[in-house]
């Protein structure tokens, strides 16, 4: 029977290394799930966190996404603001703006391409 202890004990003592091991590979593989590759946003969800986020930086509601257009990091859209409002409203003061959004519709940057009328149309150069 004295026997038989240590054999217990040795058996207890490995699966507790084992557990540790497995508690040790764990985290490993939460970091790999971390650094999964995530799903694209789709075309209508990128249209409104371009303009929802352009809105919160500028504290101006986008008047309309004028174009979407997949890019190897995310989407670009053109936002249209109306910068400054004007009666009447075809003198109000437009500015287009080229968003930059990765895959997970996060802004990364944005930029005014473009300010004009809004009554103005564009012409053929």
């Amino acid at each position: 029977m004295a026997e038989a202890e240590p054999a217990r004990s040795r058996r207890t003592a490995a699966r507790a290394g084992d557990e540790g091991d497995e508690r040790r590979r764990q985290p490993a593989r939460r970091s790999a799930e971390r650094s999964a590759p995530r799903r694209r946003q789709g075309a209508a969800s990128a249209m409104r966190s371009a303009a929802e986020q352009l809105a919160q930086l500028l504290g101006r509601a986008p008047d309309s996404v004028s174009s979407l257009r997949p890019s190897e990091d995310g989407w670009e859209a053109q936002v249209e603001v109306v910068e400054l409002e004007r009666i009447p409203e075809t003198t109000s003061v437009m500015a287009s703006y080229k968003v930059t959004l990765d895959e997970e519709g996060e802004l990364i940057s944005f930029e005014r391409t473009r300010r004009y009328s809004r009554g103005m149309t564009d012409r053929p150069t």
